[in-house]
């Protein structure tokens, strides 16, 4: 993921990088699907497409201002692949290593190393053949700061999925790729057209109609839980003697049926009582 992403900044300016990953979210609901086997809302769906829509647009106007590289644009679209990955396997493997993060931290950062180590022996021998005994301090000075950063936003994004969700990772990181465009922008003294800034507009939009629209899900999905679990407990006090499974199974559902029904009046409640009451006489003898 890391690694993608620098390839991404290589080819790409910085005020592009946040349209180029934008499609993390898309990912993450395909692979989402895929591995956990868990289906997407329709009103997720649509604001995907919203984003995919922006995405397409953004690429064709910086096609048009000359300064699309389309190798970048590979990288950047592998980049939103291994980090819709890498949250969802991260969320998957806290539990593995008892919830700790920093031992997480630790075994991705040594797969990382004897990862890299056979690539870039591969891709950048001769350069660093021919300099590393030719770099300043400096150099080295930036290495290691760079080194630690890498390690803190490793180990604060392992943090933050443990404490919310993948999906919540990925939105914050698209929140902070916008405002990484903005200072791209300003600092770096970009003219940018107003198609460009729609584009960008638009998968931000997207994004966070994505994000807000999946939370309402899951608050809608919780609170059912919960009240279908209370109705269950409250059932299971309710003792019917004489009866056989399916006459339980139909009492069960009838009464909760009757619980979660919010629109009974008192004479409703008075005529539904009498008539379970009846039915429980009748299962007693």
């Amino acid at each position: 993921m890391v690694c993608f992403n620098n390839l991404c900044l290589k080819y790409l300016s910085v005020s592009f990088y946040f349209l180029a990953r934008s499609l993390t979210t898309i990912f993450n609901v395909i692979f989402t699907y895929l591995l956990l086997n868990t289906k997407t809302s329709t009103k997720a769906l649509i604001c995907c497409a919203a984003i995919i829509v922006g995405y397409c647009a953004g690429v064709i106007v910086e096609g048009n201002l000359g300064s699309l590289s389309w190798i970048g644009l590979v990288f950047g679209i592998a980049s939103s692949i291994t980090c819709a990955l890498n949250s969802i396997y991260t969320a998957k493997c806290l539990p593995k290593v008892e919830g700790s993060v920093w031992r997480l931290t630790f075994y991705n950062n040594l797969n990382s190393l004897f990862l890299s180590i056979p690539i870039i022996g591969l891709l950048e021998y001769q350069p660093i053949k021919e300099h590393f005994f030719h770099t300043s301090a400096y150099f080295w000075f930036i290495m290691v700061i760079s080194g630690i950063f890498g390690f803190a936003i490793g180990y604060i994004s392992t943090l933050q999925i443990q404490v919310t969700s993948p999906l919540t990772h990925n939105v914050s990181g698209t929140a902070k790729a916008a405002a990484q465009t903005v200072l791209a922008v300003i600092i770096y003294h970009e003219i940018k057209s107003i198609s460009w800034w729609l584009s960008n507009i638009v998968v931000l939009g997207g994004s966070a109609v994505y994000a807000a629209v999946r939370h309402i899900e899951h608050e809608q999905k919780s609170k059912g839980s919960m009240n279908f679990n209370r109705n269950d407990n409250y059932f299971t006090s309710v003792v019917v003697v004489g009866s056989d499974d399916k006459d339980v199974d139909d009492a069960k559902h009838g009464l909760l049926n009757f619980v979660n029904n919010d629109n009974r009046n008192d004479d409703d409640l008075y005529d539904k009582n009498r008539v379970l009451s009846s039915s429980k006489d009748s299962l007693v003898s």
